[in-house]
C-alpha cells in the first residue's frame, strides 16, 4: 500500500511502486481531469502540482512522490472558482481542450510564485506546454486577467 495525500485527502493505493502517477490518478483514483499526452514530460497534458510545484506525473513513479502534497485539477477549486479558471472561461481560451488542464495547472503555479508576472515570465513559465491549436495568445491573455482578478482588480 502507497500512501498519498491527494487534493488534500489522504488515500492508500494498491498500486505497483513504478506506476507513474498519472495512471494511479486516472485509472486507479478515477481523477481523469489530468491528461496523457506524450508519456515522456514534454507535452506538460498531464502537469499536476507536488508540493504546489508543476511536475510530470506520466513519468513521476508514484513511489517517489513520497509525503508530498499532490494537486489535480480536480483539487484546484470544487467549482471553477480558482482565478485561473475563471480566466480561461471568461477568456473562452480552450480550443480542443485537451491540453488545458495541463495548461492550467502551470499557470497556477506560476501565479502562486510570480503574482503579477510579465510576458516573459509567462512564456517562460508555460514553455513546456504545449497546445497543438495554437492558442498560445488566448494563453498568456487569460494568466494576465487571473493575475488581475487574484490581486482583485
Amino acid at each position: 500500500m502507497i500512501r498519498l495525500n491527494i487534493n488534500g485527502k489522504d488515500i492508500e493505493v494498491d498500486v505497483d511502486p513504478d506506476m507513474p502517477l498519472l495512471w494511479v490518478l486516472r485509472d486507479t483514483l478515477s481523477l481523469t481531469g489530468t491528461k496523457f499526452g506524450c508519456g515522456m514530460a514534454v507535452c506538460g497534458a498531464c502537469t499536476v502540482h507536488l508540493d504546489g510545484q508543476p511536475s510530470r506525473s506520466c513519468v513521476t513513479p508514484v513511489s517517489a512522490v513520497g509525503a508530498r502534497k499532490i494537486m489535480t485539477i480536480e483539487g484546484l477549486s470544487p467549482d471553477n472558482s480558482h482565478p485561473v479558471q475563471r480566466a480561461w472561461i471568461e477568456l473562452d481560451v480552450p480550443q480542443c481542450g485537451y491540453c488545458q488542464s495541463g495548461q492550467i495547472m502551470s499557470a497556477a503555479a506560476l501565479l502562486a510564485q510570480t503574482p503579477q508576472p510579465t510576458d516573459a515570465d509567462i512564456d517562460a513559465a508555460m514553455s513546456g506546454n504545449i497546445c497543438r491549436c495554437g492558442t498560445y495568445q488566448r494563453i498568456r491573455a487569460a494568466i494576465h486577467r487571473a493575475a488581475a482578478l487574484k490581486s482583485g482588480a
